[in-house]
């Protein structure tokens, strides 16, 4: 059994599915991809997400604003609201992305401070998005005192040393189907080093599709690919990335152990 610990079904073009996201669920399901992990990106469209997921039992959601959807500063009372919520399991996707949009720097370390303040509050791991902004991410994860609820680093592209400090901290490292992509030699070196009981799995779908289906949608599905590079990379079996990613997921969110 395989878990995609991060994807956005609510961001997919359903009209590819026949514009029914059980057919979505369903093609999961039949990869043995029993568990999505639904993500977050702004508090606004947070309702309709839930209520667009809400009759999956093997779906379990997220609540935050990704760095890259915010004009304006958070409300954490809002968050902490909407985030109070028994299928919303961590808070996020939080962090910095200085690569896109460096022009919004202060509002983002605000944002990012309040998230890990609402995870404090609500003992929620937290989904963090670093890019191009690992002192200030390590930096605040620090300051805010994240340690104390963990959570993952998703879609991971920074250093063995990010990784390395982000692990002393408690957090899962994630791969995505960028480990796949042939100029990402780096991430897969990365890849071989993260310990055993710490690494996850994810498609970041609709985005970074693997290979084989790079240029297509992604979905969740997929994941399966990058279950397989990894096994590749670790020299391990396929079986054993699926058992070791399930088991780390289930630690971090032991509410999803059936």
């Amino acid at each position: 059994m395989f878990i995609d610990s991060h994807c956005h079904l609510d961001r997919l073009k359903l009209e590819e599915f026949d514009n029914n996201l059980d057919n979505v669920v369903n093609a999961a399901l039949a990869e043995q991809v029993n568990t999505l992990l639904c993500v977050s990106v702004t508090l606004e469209d947070f309702p309709a997400m839930a209520e667009q997921t809400a009759h999956y039992e093997n779906v379990w959601l997220t609540c935050g604003a990704h760095p890259l959807n915010q004009g304006d500063e958070i409300d954490a009372e809002q968050l902490a609201l909407l985030a109070n919520n028994s299928r919303v399991i961590a808070i996020g996707e939080t962090g910095l992305d200085y690569f896109y949009a460096p022009e919004t720097k202060p509002v983002q370390l605000d944002s990012f401070r309040k998230h890990v303040r609402v995870a404090n509050q609500l003992k929620k791991p937290l989904i963090i998005h670093t890019r191009d902004a690992q002192a200030d991410t390590l930096a605040i994860l620090r300051e805010e005192q994240a340690e104390n609820v963990g959570g993952i680093l998703h879609c991971f592209t920074e250093t063995w040393e990010m990784a390395e400090q982000a692990i002393a901290m408690g957090f899962y490292i994630s791969f995505s189907g960028i480990v796949t992509f042939k100029n990402a030699s780096a991430l897969r070196e990365v890849a071989k080093k993260v310990p055993a009981d710490r690494f996850l799995i994810e498609t970041d779908s609709p985005y970074l599709a693997p290979v084989p289906h790079r240029g297509k949608q992604n979905q969740p599905a997929y994941v399966v690919e990058v279950a397989k590079h990894l096994a590749s990379i670790r020299g391990t079996s396929v079986a054993e990335i699926a058992r070791q990613s399930s088991e780390n997921f289930h630690r971090l969110f032991p509410q999803t152990k059936a």
